[in-house]
C-alpha cells in the first residue's frame, strides 16, 4: 500500500480515486454512446428486422455481462485487477475501430465481439478495484464512492446519448462509432496515469480450496454427510472450514441475486424496445405551425430519449443518498441495502405499466409525444438507483475476502440472464404492442415478490478486505 494511501484521512477519498472515476466516465461515454445507436443502426443502416435488432441488442448486452465471469476469474486467480483492466482495454479500443471502419453485418459482429470481451472483462475488476483503494476504517465511505462511481457512469452515458445519435444522423456511422473509440483510448490513458498510486490486491494463484473445487468435492461426496444436513458439509473432509464457509456464503449471495434477473430483463429494454417505441411517437420540440409552415423548435432523435435515464440518475443518486435515506433514518426507519432493492424492484414494475399504457395509445392510432416517456423513465431510474447502485455495495461487502471480482461477476451475471430473457422474448416475437410491455410487467411482479421473500431470509455479513484462506473461483 502506498504512503499516499496510508496518509489519506479516514473521512476522505484516497487520492487515486479521481483517476479511476475520470477513466470510468470516459469509458462509459464510449460504451453507452455506441450502445445508444446500436438498434437504430441495425434497423436503418443494415436493414435488420425490428424484432431481430431488439434480440441482437440484448444478446450483445448479455455477452457484456457474461464476460465478467472470465475477467473476474483472471483477476482473482492470476493477473490481478489492474492488469486485466489494462490488457482488455486495448481490445476494447480495437472493437470501436472495427465498428467505425467496417459498415457491414460482419463488421458489426466482429466489433461487438471485441467490445463485449473488453467491456465485459474489465467490468467486475473496475468496480472491485474501487473498493480495494479503501482501508477497513473507511468503510463508511463505500456507499458514497459507489454512488459517485455510478454518477460518473451516468455522466458519461448522458452526454454520449445526446451527442452520438446526432453524429449518426449528421455524419454517419464512421464518425458516430469513431468518437466513442477515441474516448475509450482516453479512458485507458487516464487509468494508466494513476498506476503509481493504486492499491493492488494480489491474485491468489492456483488454489486447491477454491470455490469450484469445494463444490466439486461436495458433489462427489454427496450422501456421505449426516441425513438432512448441509450438502456442502462433506467437503470439510478435504477442504478447510473457511473454504467451505466461503462457498456457502457465495450460494447465499447468489440466492438473493437470482431474483434480480427480472429487473435487468426490464431495465435494458430502454436501449431497444423503448427506442423503437419512440420512433412511432412525435419527436418535435417547441415547433409551431403557422399557415402550413413549421416554425422554430427542433427534432429529437429517438435514440436521444434514452438520455433521460442518466440525467435522472445524476439527480436521484445525490438526492437519495444525501436527503432521502438520511431522512428516513432520522425518522427512525431502518434503511438496509436489501430493503432499498426491494422497493426498487416494485418501482421498476410501474415503469412497464406506464409503457404499456403509452403503447396502447399508439396501437389505437394515437401519436403521443415521445417526452411522455419521462413518466416510465422516472419509475425505471428510481428503481435502478435503488437496485443497481445498492447492488454494487451489497455485492462487495458480502463477498468472501479473495472473491471480490468473482462475486461482482455473479452480480453482473444477473444482467446477462435478464437480457437473455428479453432477447428470447423478442426473438420469439409472440407478444405484440402493449401486450409486450404487459408481459414484462407481470414478470417483474413475480420477481419482486420473490426478491422480498429471499431478502427476509438473508442474514447479512461484512467482508471489506481480502484475507488469506478465503476461497476464489
Amino acid at each position: 500500500m502506498s504512503a499516499a494511501v496510508r496518509a489519506a484521512p479516514r473521512d476522505r477519498f484516497p487520492p487515486q480515486i479521481p483517476f479511476i472515476m475520470a477513466s470510468e466516465g470516459a469509458e462509459r461515454f464510449s460504451f453507452y454512446g455506441m450502445r445508444s445507436i446500436l438498434t437504430v443502426y441495425m434497423v436503418q443502416f443494415l436493414l435488420v428486422a425490428r424484432h431481430e435488432a431488439e434480440a441482437s441488442y440484448h444478446y450483445f448486452v448479455m455477452a457484456n455481462y457474461l464476460m465478467p465471469l472470465v475477467g473476474g476469474w483472471l483477476a482473482d486467480r492470476f493477473l490481478g485487477r489492474y492488469r486485466v483492466i489494462l490488457f482488455l482495454s486495448v481490445g476494447y479500443v480495437a472493437g470501436h475501430a472495427v465498428l467505425a471502419a467496417v459498415e457491414t453485418r460482419a463488421g458489426l459482429y466482429a466489433g461487438l465481439a471485441l467490445i463485449a470481451i473488453g467491456a465485459g472483462g474489465i467490468k467486475p475488476c473496475v468496480s472491485a478495484f474501487v473498493g480495494d483503494q479503501f482501508r477497513p476504517d473507511q468503510r463508511s465511505l463505500l456507499a458514497k464512492v459507489y454512488g459517485l462511481f455510478y454518477w460518473m457512469v451516468n455522466l458519461g452515458s448522458a452526454t454520449s446519448t445526446l451527442l452520438i445519435p446526432w453524429l449518426l444522423r449528421r455524419y454517419g456511422p464512421p464518425v458516430a462509432f469513431g468518437v466513442p473509440g477515441v474516448l475509450m483510448a482516453l479512458a485507458l490513458v487516464i487509468f494508466v496515469s494513476g498506476r503509481r498510486r493504486y492499491v493492488h490486491v494480489p491474485p491468489t494463484g492456483p488454489n486447491r480450496h477454491s470455490f469450484v473445487r469445494v463444490v466439486a468435492t461436495a458433489l462427489r461426496r454427496r450422501g456421505q454427510g449426516a441425513a438432512g444436513g448441509d450438502w456442502l458439509e462433506p467437503a470439510r473432509a478435504v477442504h478447510p472450514a473457511e473454504a467451505v464457509d466461503g462457498a456457502r456464503a457465495v450460494f447465499r449471495i447468489m440466492g438473493v441475486f437470482a431474483a434480480v434477473t427480472g429487473f435487468w430483463a426490464l431495465f435494458d429494454q430502454h436501449g431497444a424496445s423503448w427506442i423503437l417505441q419512440a420512433t412511432r411517437m412525435r419527436l418535435d420540440v417547441g415547433t409551431v405551425e403557422l399557415l402550413g409552415l413549421r416554425l422554430g423548435g427542433f427534432r429529437l432523435e429517438a435514440s436521444q430519449i434514452g438520455a433521460i435515464n442518466p440525467f435522472l440518475v445524476l439527480l436521484l443518486v445525490p438526492l437519495f443518498q444525501g436527503v432521502l435515506y438520511p431522512g428516513l433514518v432520522r425518522l427512525g426507519m431502518k434503511v438496509t441495502p436489501l430493503g432499498k432493492m426491494s422497493v426498487g424492484m416494485f418501482l421498476t414494475l410501474f415503469s412497464f405499466v406506464a409503457m404499456a399504457v403509452l403503447q396502447a395509445i399508439i396501437d389505437g392510432g394515437g401519436r403521443p409525444h415521445a417526452l411522455w416517456q419521462i413518466v416510465p423513465y422516472l419509475f425505471l431510474t428510481a428503481g435502478e438507483v435503488m437496485v443497481s447502485v445498492t447492488g454494487l455495495e451489497f455485492a462487495f461487502t458480502q463477498a468472501p475476502g479473495n472473491m471480490k471480482s468473482t462475486i461482482m461477476s455473479f452480480w453482473m451475471l444477473t444482467t446477462a440472464g435478464g437480457n437473455l430473457i428479453a432477447a428470447a422474448v423478442s426473438h420469439w416475437n409472440r407478444f405484440q404492442g402493449a401486450a409486450y410491455f404487459a408481459f414484462f410487467a407481470a414478470l417483474m411482479l413475480f420477481c419482486a415478490i420473490g426478491f422480498v421473500w429471499m431478502a427476509r431470509r438473508y442474514r447479512p455479513v461484512e467482508s471489506i478486505t481480502g484475507r488469506p484462506g478465503t476461497p476464489s473461483t
